[in-house]
This record gives structure tokens, sequence and C-alpha cells, in this order.
């Protein structure tokens, strides 16, 4: 459980519609959408999923994209060394420069996950690849929805300063 439940989560708070259970949430295989209204805009999300064979795609979507939140599992600490070579393919991306980058520390509230003093000491070396572009790493819990209205209200602040770099599609 990770990004597909954060975006069902994230439906939750902000659409106030119950999304699926937990237990029915299955691996993001593909792309999953979905939208919120906060503030007289619409965010839509884009949740690709993480597998290698499937990080290929993402550049498909930079273009089109306003910001990028990297959903990171906090309990997985035999893949972080392959998430940090994910990252770092995203973050020195032509197409992602300039953008805002959200690092989302996710399952929270297992007892032995990765605390985000962890995390960001683990992704320090890549992080100065960022530059001046805003960018944070936060903790969340997805399955409880702990941190994630803060992590949106963050997301959107930036969204809207960055607004003249990657000005908003109107449909």
């Amino acid at each position: 459980m990770n990004s597909k439940t954060l975006l069902e989560r994230i439906k939750s708070i902000f659409n106030g519609v119950v999304g699926l259970s937990p237990d029915k949430i299955t691996q993001t295989v593909g792309l999953n959408i979905g939208k919120i209204d906060l503030s007289r805009a619409r965010l839509n999300f884009w949740d690709l999923g993480g597998q290698a064979e499937l990080r290929s795609l993402w550049e498909k979507y930079y273009a089109e994209c306003h910001a990028i939140v990297f959903v990171l599992d906090s309990t997985d600490k035999e893949r972080i060394e392959e998430c940090k070579q994910a990252f770092e393919r995203i973050i020195t991306s032509d197409m992602t420069e300039g953008i805002p980058i959200l690092m989302l520390a996710n399952k929270q509230d297992v007892p032995d996950s990765l605390k985000v003093e962890e995390i960001k000491e683990i992704f320090n070396k890549i992080s100065l690849r960022l530059g001046a572009r805003d960018s944070r790493v936060l903790a969340i819990s997805a399955l409880e929805g702990d941190g994630v209205r803060e992590a949106i209200d963050w997301l959107f602040i930036r969204l809207k300063r960055n607004q003249p770099n990657r000005p908003p599609i109107f449909k």
C-alpha cells in the first residue's frame, strides 16, 4: 500500500468521498488518476506505478506535470537504494527542471519505519542536485491519513508560487 492508498486518502479528505477500503487496494499497475478541487482550482493526480519496468513511462508525463510527489515506502529498507536511483533520474531530467518536488515518507504509522531524518540522510547527496527549486520531505501515513492534508497544502502553495514557470492548463 503506497501511492494508490495515498490517492484514495487524498480523494476522501478533499472530496469527502469514501474511497476504497485499504484491503481492497492493490498495487498500482499502469496509471490511476484522481482529481480534487481546492480553492477554486482542480488538481489532477497521476499515480504512476513504481515498478522498475514502469519507470521508463514516467518521462512521458514530465512535460505536462506541475509538480512531482515521490512516495517512498519507509518500511522497505531493502529497496531504498533503488528508490534513490529512481529519484535521482527524476530530479536530473531537464523536463522536471524548476518544478516543485515533494517526497512523502509513507507508512510512518509502522513502528520500524525509517524516519524523515534518516531518509534525508540517505538522500542527502543527491538532494544537492535539486538546486533552488521548492522541495520537501514530509512524513505521512496514507493508511491513517496522518500528514496527508499538510502535504497537499504544501504542494498547493508551491503550485501557485510556480505558476509563472509552469502555467496551469485550462480545459
